[in-house]
């Protein structure tokens, strides 16, 4: 199995500006992530930056990288250029890592690539674990899905998915031990998907949830899961979530 591993890396973030440039140990956060991601096992790791700064910092450390435009809409469509420049197409397999999770497991990048590459029927490829938290399941921000008996996806949302009807009092939902599943943002795709993907018209599900892996189910195209034994580490939005990086980061 072969595949590559796109990482985007946006400039303009509104709670923690240059984020892919913040130092981690005496590298760059996007440098550290590539990093990390080419211990997956992949033929190539490559960021898709869109500014030269990301770039002359990428190839300051001997990170593969290329210049896509600014004005995307969303990482999807600038992984979407990066194939186009990188000649990937049909069934090359693709992983999206994003470019502000550092601390990102390389077996969980790996095994989602796997998986694709072994259900030749999904165009995608993605990851969960198990809600233990009730708190969690509730929480619009955590993203939950269900999936049919072959594991893949049914279904996302942001609200508490599936709803145990009997476990369930005056309106307030019981967490269904075993099938509460929170959403891992990690996705593996066949890159002649990935390329069309920004032209396909948006779900109106997807516009309702803010979530855009909807567009892939409302088009028909399926989604294996890969169900993750433990929660990822966390990524970093935020300068307190860039500290907490930095104190876990090992030392030397």
């Amino acid at each position: 199995m072969r595949f590559t591993v796109l990482i985007p890396a946006r400039l303009a973030s509104s709670r923690l500006p240059d984020k892919p440039l913040a130092d981690i140990a005496g590298k760059p956060m996007v440098v550290r992530v590539a990093e990390r991601a080419a211990l997956a096992g992949a033929a190539a790791v490559v960021v898709a930056a869109d500014d030269q700064r990301t770039v002359h910092a990428c190839q300051a450390h001997g990170v593969q990288v290329l210049l896509t435009r600014r004005d995307h809409a969303s990482g999807s469509d600038r992984l979407a250029e990066a194939c186009v420049q990188l000649g990937l197409d049909g069934d090359d397999l693709v992983v999206n890592v994003q470019g502000d999770e550092p601390l990102i497991d390389p077996a969980l990048v790996g095994a989602c690539a796997g998986l694709l590459d072994a259900n030749r029927d999904c165009a995608v490829a993605t990851a969960a674990h198990a809600i233990h938290d009730g708190a969690d399941f509730t929480n619009p921000n955590v993203v939950k899905l269900v999936c049919d008996r072959a594991g893949r996806a049914m279904y996302f949302s942001r609200a508490p998915i599936p709803w145990w009807r009997d476990g369930s009092a005056a309106g307030a939902p019981g967490l269904p031990a075993g099938q509460a599943w929170r959403h891992i943002g990690l996705y593996a795709y066949r890159a002649g998907f990935l390329r069309r993907f920004p032209g396909l018209a948006p779900a109106p599900q997807e516009q309702l949830e803010s979530l855009e892996q909807l567009r892939v189910l409302w088009h028909g195209e399926r989604i294996a899961v890969h169900f993750a034994e433990h929660a990822p580490a966390p990524g970093v939005d935020t300068p307190e979530d860039l500290a907490r990086v930095r104190a876990l980061w090992p030392a030397g």
